[in-house]
């Protein structure tokens, strides 16, 4: 199923990212810092979403309280507690 977030407190606009049968696939970053982005994508394809969110979830850019990771974590969260109901 596809699902798309809008972060908030960072620089990416907009996160966009598939989850089957547990499993991330196409993570896709608008905005932000780009390079990273784009290797975080690469770098959780195809993993289980529950240890996407633990490797991610409070990182911390510049001081902000929350990253584009972070947010990505978050948005996994809300995603595999709406596929729940």
């Amino acid at each position: 199923m596809k699902y798309s977030f809008q972060p908030k407190g960072v620089c990416s606009a907009f996160i966009t990212f598939n989850i089957n049968d547990g499993i991330l696939s196409e993570v896709i970053f608008k905005g932000g810092c780009d390079g990273n982005l784009k290797a975080i994508s690469k770098l959780v394809e195809g993993m289980k979403c529950e240890t996407v969110v633990k490797i991610l979830k409070g990182n911390d850019c510049r001081g902000r309280g929350t990253s584009c990771a972070d947010q990505l974590a978050i948005a996994i969260e809300q995603a595999m507690e709406n596929e729940k109901q």
